[in-house]
Formats: C-alpha cells, structure tokens, sequence
C-alpha cells in the first residue's frame, strides 16, 4: 500500500504512519480492505436510525397489545388458579409501557425530516466520493493545436547555443590534431 498524501510505499503492514510524511495509514488501509466504504458505514448500516414515527408506532403496538394478552392471561390464570396479581400486573406494565414509550418517542427521538445528510450518509451504503463519481476520472481538458506556437529562434528559451559540447566530439578533435 502506498501513502496517499505523499505516496511513500508502506514499510510493512506493521507500521502505522507513513515514514516519509507521517500521515496515518490504520484508517485508509482499512478503507482499502473495505473496497471504499467507510468503516462506520458498514458497522451501522444494518440498524436503521431511530425516528420519532418508529416510537410512536412502537408504543402503539405495546398499547394495543395490552388488549390481546390481558384477557388471554386472565384467562389462563383463572383456569390455573393463579392469582389475580398476574392479570393486574400484565395490563398495567403493557398499557403503560406503550404509553411510556410513545412519550418518550415525542420527546428524545427526532423526527425523520431532522436527520441530517451525515446521518443519512451512516443509514446506508455510502462510499468515498460519492456514490455517483466514485472512481471516475476528472473531466477531460484539452488544448486546441491552434493554440500551438512554434518557438521562434533567438528567443531566451532557444538554449541549443548553452549546450556543451559532446564528450566525443572534443576527443575527436584531439586525435585529428596530433596527426
């Protein structure tokens, strides 16, 4: 793996810093492993965010439960000779922890139009760069061939004229002299 701000080659998978520039490399060598997506993604994107419609319709289900099992238990324990503690019991922890659950959805859990984009960047599969440039190239530039000038001689950039002389070509002239 190489450095991604300096692209120094990783010295060993044991290092955690790149050894040129410092920059830490635990975190973009498990965005590598990972194929782009980020850690926190993947660990999250199973669990849906919790709404305040989720908790209300949670506590809905936990309040009309109260009036499916209360009966079934009281009949139960009628036909079983269990107090009547049982019954009273089911249908106080049911009625009021529908309700209890339903407040506390109003008051803690936001509502899904309050979730921001980087919590919705955590509700699903998102990867770097976003999910419709994702390992695509910049946009072409070109130049035109008309904008090309051919260089004109004499100017400051013609450098032929600073050029040394070649090795062989004084080395020639050597031996043409001893003659």
């Amino acid at each position: 793996m190489y450095c991604p701000q300096c692209g120094q080659a990783r010295i060993s998978n044991d290092t955690n810093f790149c050894s040129r520039c410092g920059f830490l490399l635990t975190g973009a060598a498990e965005l590598v492993e990972r194929g782009g997506v980020l850690p926190t993604v993947q660990a999250s994107s199973g669990k849906s965010k919790r709404t305040r419609n989720r908790g209300l319709k949670q506590g809905l289900f936990i309040f009309l439960l109260t009036f499916l099992l209360v009966p079934l238990v009281s009949i139960i324990a009628a036909g079983l000779n269990i107090d009547r503690f049982v019954v009273a019991l089911t249908a106080v922890s049911l009625f009021m922890g529908g309700i209890l659950r339903m407040v506390y959805a109003l008051l803690f859990e936001p509502p899904e139009s309050e979730i921001t984009g980087q919590d919705r960047l955590f509700s699903g599969q998102a990867s770097i760069g976003g999910a419709t440039g994702a390992g695509a190239l910049p946009p072409q530039t070109t130049h035109p061939a008309q904008a090309f000038v051919q260089p004109v001689p004499g100017n400051w950039r013609d450098t032929t004229e600073l050029a040394p002389a070649s090795v062989t070509e004084n080395t020639t002239k050597l031996l043409d002299s001893d003659q």
